[in-house]
């Protein structure tokens, strides 16, 4: 109930669904309105019907995929229809466009028909750089793809099919390597005969495997020649007929190689692995729950067992994101008319040489510093490895391009360079940090544990692994709200009222007893969340604090600067929103703390913003703003930056690169930068901006977020003594479980 009810909320937020078209070309003048509509776009019409393939050159149909549904095979959902799929076809739109950079528009169609379909399918051919057809049901699926590949001339690609042939397809290849197997000796069982299982069985005989050894099972068994003569089977599964007994899956198991499940879960059970050869790989790809469970067919038996499934929380994940949207990228790039299975094999090959190279420190801290080797638990890539658009999709073209498919020639060599460009610089800020607090859950104390929001960041931060919170307010509040929202989980909640508090109430008297606090008021003072979140902390009985999320920000931040304090080679706290945008990453600092900072405080909170840049992989350079440049200017607010600047560059200790005062536009834009200040310590733009004051710093962020479309973190306190942040009045659920894994990573650190 607590994750649908985040899913309900996260695709009605405004605006409403995934996906959104936005102009790639400026449209601020009238003379860019008359060139991207009448008159000017005469031109471009003209020219694409004198030569049409010029299309490709004047509009963005070259990057444009439409993702073709009739609902009828939707997820675990089954036939739900054309409406009801809308939001998985957004869905793999976002994905397309999150791992390739490539446009989406879903289509679903309302209709029964096959011929239908594919007649408009394919009367939609000028509209569109390639079809992915999705969420079909088989058999009708076959027929679909069949003849929209043969009636189009752009790539036509059923994902369902190929995307989890290609993928699991590239697993096999490395696991048969791993036991010492070679494809053509395995015996292979497939539990399933629909379009997935039927696609990948072809697909792992154009891989090497041996059509004869491969038997396929339903849900009536094994498909024998003689099932073939004598029931109504469709020919896709009478293709894999073998004539062999009749039997169940438990009789085709017995002494095989490789299980491939595409069916249902828990169909399988121990004495089934244990009836296999020896070191049997087993593919159990049913979602949610697999044919067998990772746990059961890993300890069934004593000798290797290489196990993958379709979910996520387990290694050897086999799932289509690393394939679609590469494969789609490749494509496109040299304009294929067909997605052809030289290209198919391309992309599973490649697939599986990049999981036999190192991996790079950013992914296996991306995956919370797990251990990433070549092995029986790594055998393909991990979906968030950037390597994967660099491998594949040149693989693909080179591929088309040698198979004859491709209209036009790219130089590989040069190929990779526009593929990086394509994404950017940012690469999932926040899962980097997610992931690696997931390798070390801590103890997240959340002040105010009695508020809906809380209790269902509670509830992720446990579903995710990301934290160990603990609620403080009222028990029974708490656990109403959980019962209310269906979050079946027992968070720890320590209960203000219940008592049972005076070991708190000691520490915070001798820690204030010579700021007027007496130790009745100390009782009084940890019954607020405030106080007793940061005695907690202090006391080393949590590890991390989040709190803020009903109070002003300065009546939040209070009780941790008595009780927590700043380090000891601090003595400011300061606020750090970290904003990303497509092409780069800047965190700004203070934008919560400190009103009219001298100079000593925007060297020490320049100094605490470089560190926290690099726990998310940044290199920092700084930049203290100002409405000066340089010296332009010589006003007390000027020398201030100035001064703090000076001492940076001259503090031996300070290895990052750091100038100011300078405008902000001085600091983010490279020809200002280099071309008028080339004297400059700052060789590359300015990724953390320390404001001037707590205005301008709190308008700035919000600036940038709001009109410049950056996604904001934050705030994050740095400077503190123990990990302590303090959220934003109304934060959403998001913010609450985004900053707990900062905490968690704060109090790894520590």
């Amino acid at each position: 109930m607590g994750l649908d009810e985040d899913a309900l909320d996260y695709h009605s937020s405004e605006p409403p669904g995934k996906l959104e078209i936005a102009t790639t070309k400026p449209t601020n003048t009238q003379r860019d309105l008359s060139l991207a509509y009448s008159p000017g776009v005469a031109a471009p019409c003209e020219a694409i019907h004198e030569s049409p393939e010029d299309t490709f050159k004047y509009t963005a149909r070259g990057n444009l995929v439409a993702v073709v549904s009739d609902g009828s095979a939707v997820l675990g959902l089954g036939d739900i229809g054309p409406d009801a799929s809308k939001p998985v076809m957004e869905g793999k739109g976002v994905l397309f466009k999150r791992f390739a950079d490539i446009d989406v528009f879903d289509l679903e169609l309302d209709t029964e028909d096959t011929g239908a379909m594919i007649s408009s399918v394919s009367g939609m051919e000028p509209t569109f750089g390639g079809i992915n057809l999705e969420d079909i049901a088989a058999p009708a699926c076959f027929e679909i793809e069949r003849e929209l590949s043969d009636k189009m001339d752009i790539p036509v690609f059923h994902d369902d099919q190929h995307g989890t042939a290609i993928i699991s397809g590239a697993a096999l290849l490395n696991a048969a390597d791993i036991v010492e197997k070679d494809p053509d000796e395995l015996e292979i069982v497939f539990s399933g005969a629909g379009a997935s299982a039927i696609a990948s069985a072809r697909f792992y005989v154009s891989l090497g495997v041996r059509k004869e050894n491969i038997t396929m099972c339903d849900s009536s068994g094994i498909i024998t020649e003689d099932r073939v003569e004598h029931e109504d089977l469709n020919r896709y599964k009478a293709e894999f007929a073998r004539d062999i007994p009749e039997g169940d899956l438990a009789d085709a198991m017995d002494g095989a190689d490789a299980f491939v499940g595409l069916s249902v879960g828990g169909i399988v059970d121990q004495e089934m692995v244990r009836s296999m050869a020896s070191e049997p790989l087993i593919f159990a790809m049913a979602n949610p729950d697999p044919e067998i469970g990772y746990e059961a067919a890993k300890t069934a038996r004593d000798d290797t067992v290489i196990m993958a499934t379709g979910r996520s929380d387990y290694p050897n994940q086999v799932n289509n994101v690393l394939g679609f949207p590469f494969i789609f990228r490749g494509a496109l790039d040299v304009r294929a008319t067909e997605i052809n299975e030289d290209m198919k094999v391309a992309a599973a090959r490649a697939l599986a040489e990049l999981a036999r190279q190192d991996v790079p420190d950013a992914v296996v801290k991306a995956y919370g510093d797990q251990p990433l080797q070549f092995g029986p638990e790594y055998i393909i890539p991990k979906p968030l490895d950037p390597r994967v658009l660099f491998e594949v999709t040149p693989a693909v073209a080179e591929a088309a391009i040698d198979s004859g498919a491709a209209r036009k020639s790219i130089d590989l060599d040069s190929y990779v360079e526009k593929l990086e460009a394509r994404l950017g610089k940012s690469r999932e800020m926040m899962r980097v940090v997610l992931n690696k607090a997931k390798s070390d859950p801590q103890r997240v104390v959340l002040a105010e544990g009695d508020d809906e929001k809380m209790i269902r960041a509670a509830y992720q931060l446990v579903e995710q692994g990301i934290a160990e919170p603990i609620l403080l307010g009222d028990r029974d509040r708490i656990t109403a709200i959980s019962e209310t929202l269906g979050l079946d989980f027992e968070p720890e909640i320590v209960d203000p009222d219940a008592g049972g508090l005076e070991k708190y109430a000691d520490r915070l008297c001798e820690l204030r007893q010579r700021k007027g606090i007496t130790r009745r008021e100390a009782e009084e003072l940890v019954t607020d969340g405030n106080y007793l979140g940061s005695v907690m902390v202090e006391m080393g009985d949590a590890d991390a604090m989040l709190t803020g999320l009903t109070h002003h920000y300065p009546s939040a931040l209070r009780p941790p600067l008595q009780i927590v304090g700043t380090t000891p080679n601090a003595d400011y706290a300061a606020g750090v929103y970290m904003l990303t945008f497509k092409n780069r990453v800047v965190f700004c600092a203070d934008a919560t703390v400190n009103q009219d900072p001298s100079a000593d405080v925007l060297e020490e909170v320049t100094r605490h913003s470089a560190e926290l840049a690099r726990r998310f992989n940044v290199e920092p350079r700084a930049a203290l703003l100002s409405y000066s440049n340089f010296g332009s200017v010589d006003t007390e607010g000027t020398r201030k930056p100035r001064e703090a600047a000076r001492r940076l560059r001259s503090n031996p200790a300070v290895d990052f690169p750091v100038d100011g005062e300078m405008q902000a536009d001085t600091a983010v834009v490279e020809d200002i930068l280099q071309g008028t200040y080339e004297f400059s310590d700052l060789d590359d733009p300015a990724n953390v901006l320390v404001f001037p004051s707590l205005e301008a710093g709190n308008i700035g962020y919000k600036l940038l977020q709001r009109l410049g479309g950056a996604e904001a973190i934050g705030p994050m306190l740095v400077g503190m003594n123990k990990p302590v942040h303090v959220l934003q009045r109304g934060d959403e659920v998001k913010d609450i479980v985004n900053l707990a894994g900062v905490a968690v990573v704060d109090a790894q650190e520590d």
